[in-house]
């Protein structure tokens, strides 16, 4: 049984196939549906069936197959044109401009029929009395298509020329045509111009803005214009995953990928689609989805990554290289039977064109979950067997320069040394430099190594160097936990250095190098790094003496000695460290700015980074934002290229929320967005890169970028775990992306992810969130057509809110509820219970208001109770159907009448504050009075509302609008009166 006996049955199946996801299982029932059309032996019942079966085709990958039912549909018209209706001849026309552009994609056409078929649209139009704007259109289509260029532009102005009329194109498609237009002539500006009503939503249809987002990305790049571009990926994306018919403007999202350095972002892409490798419907798009992976895996070859694996055609396993072969075979193939159609070569060259791109941006962050950027395995090198003396020299030459300035690099510096020194002969102080930073690179590992290198300071007869390597290896033990063995280590080397000291036997260099090392060790044991010893006031005393020995040492002995000025700068820190642990936070800041100047003025702002992030936290602690925003950019800038991709990612981070809690949500999403790309660089994605994406979401919901903040929101969620970072976490991204989805309009799903972040948060102490997610779902519920689940949503939520006494959301859900009610049952039944739940609502406001003395709260109770009386005015009006009796309609009026009224007098009670809710209700009731045939109350209350703005502010909209009403109403009812 198919439930299809009549005509309407057969219209409601094909309006529910047409709300089906786009693709072979909507086509294959709009062909069952042809089959029960005849069945019913009315001719515009197979019309119409042929008319759903072309538009199911059209928008999917069997496009293929729309001609069939056309031509069954033009014959029709032709023999009986009577049968059809003013609809049906309307739809006949309009498609056929899909015939000549559906042609033009399906090669095996020839380009005489598609011409021919040109010349019948026009005859036609013109027969209709349509105006040429779409057979120009469809002109140009053909000329472009084919690389007629001189033909095109002509197109083109009489396209732009002619008057608009119901067969033309909608505004937003005309629109992407047209800029698609500008961009084959390299004329990125104007189209964008052109796409700016489309991309601002001022012209929208089913495919738009789809298309143009995706159109937009590349000229975007190529514009210099990235943010845009992100933006327009994230947004656009979301819009065509769902769409099977859209396998061009997907392309153009592959491509923009491999151009912006997000070849994962890309790979990712292809594998939702795998149908998309093989689809035959539509060979136009399946051309420009061949060249866009073709792009992609050239790019990731190029990179290094042939041999990956890749996602491809199925029945196989394919490498990028591998694929990126077979898919330029294919699009050339193609192309190459458009070129053979069209006598041209212009669809080849375009396609070639695409394929041999260069990317337009390095690497342009994302936001959204996603592998870090392939990396090829490093290319191995064989250092020559020999090498000159001189080199070496030289590479010792460099290496000494970058490590007693203490420039970055240095220890890599040392390690070329050390390969280039193999079989070389060397003195005992190169060979002392050469383990000494062998010995710093090894970790703990090197203490032995530290013992080699004094060693041989000692036999090059620099003790002083000896000492300090001795002392640099005790240190490592405290690295290693082992606080008591570093003490013990350290002893001889400091009592060593200062005797030679005293001696003059070495110099302040090397003494402030063993005096740092012992501070260093007793600073470990202050910061408990020991797990048998628990810190003690002894031990600040001795790091802090520890400190100022070093400190007292190198005053007055820095001048161009970088080593000696990062000694001091490093000891201010570490007073303030112990400043800190002391519970004196303000001198803290003093000491770590001083340090951070410190490093700065010896051209060290390397060292500078870790000094300005601890700054940054005390000073946010100290509820100083201004300094903790200006601590954090100085980190940054400081680091330059130099700092790694983790504490990029924590500055970026932490930068974001100060900037977010000072509501620059703009400039904090910019930081959330470096936070979460360095956090997957690292390979910190699910853990730092997943609360970056978190954050970055907030930002954009905050800015209204529903689209983007969704499909950050959803990319985080993945990763987001109690145990890493709190269910508050979850929760608070589940409701964020409940907000977005509800913007978008997408409510089932808003409801799904709202009854989620409710499920949680059910198990906390404090319900108000619970009860507040649960209000929400229910609204989304509601706007997804689904009442009883609404119902029973909108009762949890008010059960909550009692037991929270919160009486405005316990009110709230209950006028909900009545809506509710209503909607789901006119008859009797339903009101009756949407009466009950109104005046229940009443019930519970002056049930609130008689135990409430906060003026405060009774002011918004009263306003709650003004609100209700006047919803259940509405919902009274709205009860009875037009074509009621007039006793029911009259009865229906008069009681919403009482509750407008009464809500005029609640209102009233609250003074000049609420005067635009009173008013709002006064017309409200005025209208009433109006539809029971009373002028003259009707008129008072008119009167009323314009006395109530006599004198009051033009500038403002309410009043404005307010004031029209009342002067609307009042002349009506005056013009009834007169008759």
């Amino acid at each position: 049984m198919t439930g299809i006996t009549d005509f309407d049955a057969l219209r409601r199946a094909m309006a529910e196939n047409s709300e089906e996801p786009e693709g072979p299982a909507r086509n294959a029932r709009a062909e069952q549906l042809l089959g029960e059309a005849e069945k019913l032996d009315v001719p515009l019942a197979v019309i119409e069936a042929l008319g759903h079966q072309l538009k199911v085709y059209n928008y999917s990958s069997e496009k293929d197959k729309m001609f069939v039912p056309f031509a069954r549909l033009l014959r029709m018209w032709d023999e009986r044109p009577e049968d059809f209706d003013e609809y049906e001849v309307h739809s006949l026309h309009w498609v056929f401009k899909w015939m000549s552009s559906g042609m033009l994609g399906q090669p095996h056409i020839p380009l005489a029929s598609i011409e021919k078929w040109l010349g019948e649209m026009e005859h036609r139009y013109r027969l209709a009395g349509h105006s040429e704007r779409a057979v120009r259109s469809a002109e140009f289509s053909v000329a472009s298509h084919v690389g007629d260029l001189a033909r095109a532009e002509r197109a083109y102005a009489a396209w732009l020329a002619a008057d608009r009329d119901t067969m033309a194109d909608c505004h937003a498609c005309e629109l992407h045509t047209q800029g698609e237009w500008q961009v084959q002539q390299e004329r990125y500006a104007e189209a964008l111009d052109l796409w700016a009503p489309v991309l601002g939503g001022e012209f929208t249809c089913a495919h738009e803005p789809h298309t143009v987002l995706a159109s937009s990305l590349t000229p975007l790049l190529h514009l210099g214009r990235a943010d845009e571009a992100r933006a327009h990926h994230l947004r656009g994306f979301r819009l065509v995953r769902p769409m099977e018919s859209m396998r061009g403007a997907y392309a153009d999202h592959v491509e923009f990928c491999a151009l912006s350095g997000n070849e994962a972002r890309g790979l990712e892409l292809l594998a939702e689609r795998p149908a998309y490798f093989t689809d035959s419907g539509n060979p136009q798009s399946g051309l420009d989805f061949l060249a866009a992976v073709t792009l992609l895996m050239d790019r990731l070859t190029e990179l290094g990554l042939g041999d990956q694996q890749v996602p491809g055609p199925t029945g196989r396993t394919w490498t990028a290289r591998e694929l990126a072969a077979h898919a330029r075979v294919e699009a050339l193939s193609l192309a190459a039977r458009f070129d053979e159609r069209n006598a041209t070569t212009h669809v080849g060259d375009r396609a070639r064109a695409r394929m041999d791109q260069r990317p337009l941006v390095e690497r342009l962050p994302l936001g959204v979950r996603s592998a870090a950027r392939p990396v090829a395995a490093p290319l191995t090198t064989t250092a020559p067997e020999v090498i000159p003396e001189k080199d070496l020299a030289a590479l010792l030459t460099e290496a000494r320069r970058l490590s007693d300035t203490l420039q970055p690099h240095a220890v890599e510096a040392w390690l070329a040394v050390s390969q280039a020194s193999e079989g070389v002969e060397l003195s005992a102080r190169d060979r002392a430099e050469i383990a000494d930073h062998q010995a710093m690179d090894r970790g703990p590992e090197g203490i032995a190594l530290f013992e080699h290198a004094a060693e041989l300071f000692a036999e090059a007869g620099d003790p002083g160097e000896a000492w300090a390597a001795r002392a640099r290896g005790a240190y490592v033990h405290a690295l290693t936990g082992e606080i008591d063995e570093a003490l013990t280590a350290i002893a001889e080397p400091y009592d060593g250095v200062l005797a030679l000291y005293s001696e003059e036997g070495t110099g302040v260099r090397q003494t402030a190098a063993v005096l740092m090392s012992r501070a260093r060790i007793l600073m470990r044991r202050v910061h408990g790094d020991s797990p048998d010893h628990k810190p003690e006031s002894a031990d600040l005393a001795s790091a802090e003496a520890a400190v100022r020995e070093v400190l007292a040492l190198v005053e007055g002995h820095t001048g161009d000695d970088v080593r000696l000025a990062a000694r001091g700068a490093e000891g201010q820190a570490m007073l303030a460290e112990l400043a800190v642990r002391g519970g004196d936070l303000e001198t803290a800041v003093r000491l770590f700015s001083k340090a951070s100047t410190a490093f700065v003025v010896a051209r060290l702002p390397w060292f500078a980074v870790e000094y300005e992030a601890r700054l940054a936290g005390l000073a946010h602690h100290l509820g100083d934002v201004t300094e903790a925003e200006r601590a954090l950019r100085a980190a940054l800038e400081h680091g330059g290229p130099y700092l790694e991709a983790p504490g990029r990612a924590q500055l970026h981070l932490q930068l974001a929320e100060v900037l977010g809690g000072r509501g620059r949500s703009e400039e904090a999403a910019e930081h959330a967005l470096e936070a979460a790309h360095w956090s997957d660089e690292a390979g910190e994605g699910p853990t730092l890169g997943a609360w970056a994406r978190h954050q970055l979401g907030g930002f954009l919901l905050r800015q209204g970028r529903w689209a983007e903040a969704a499909e950050v929101l959803e990319s985080a969620l993945p990763d987001l775990s109690v145990e890493t970072h709190g269910d508050g976490a979850i929760v608070q991204t589940q409701w964020w992306l409940g907000d977005c989805l509800s913007e978008l309009g997408e409510h089932r799903a808003a409801a799904e992810r709202r009854l989620r972040a409710a499920e949680i948060a059910r198990t906390w102490p404090e319900q108000n969130d619970h009860a507040t997610l649960a209000h929400l779902a229910a609204e989304s519920l509601g706007h997804a057509e689904l009442p009883a689940e609404a119902d029973q949503a909108y009762e949890r939520a008010g059960e909550l809110w009692r037991s929270l006494g919160n009486v405005h959301g316990l009110v709230r859900s209950l006028r909900a509820r009545a809506w509710l009610a209503l909607r789901a049952d006119l008859a009797d039944r339903g009101l009756d219970r949407a009466r009950e739940l109104m005046a229940g609502a009443i019930e519970e406001c002056e049930a609130a208001l008689l135990v409430t003395d906060d003026q405060e709260a009774r002011q918004r109770l009263t306003g709650e109770l003004g609100h209700t009386h006047r919803q259940f005015g509405e919902l009274l009006a709205r009860s009875v159907a037009e074509e009621a009796e007039d006793t029911a309609i009259q009865t229906a009026f008069e009681d919403a009448l009482a509750q407008t009224a009464e809500s005029v007098t609640v209102f009233a009670a609250l003074g000049e504050g609420a005067v635009h809710t009173r008013t709002g209700a006064e017309l409200a009731a005025g209208w009433l009075e109006a539809d029971l045939s009373r002028p003259a109350d009707a008129a008072a209350r008119a009167r009323g509302v314009l006395k109530a703005y006599e004198g009051a502010d033009d500038g403002d909209e309410t009043v404005r609008a307010r004031r029209a009403e009342a002067e609307q109403l009042l002349q009506l009812m005056e013009q009834q009166t007169d008759k």
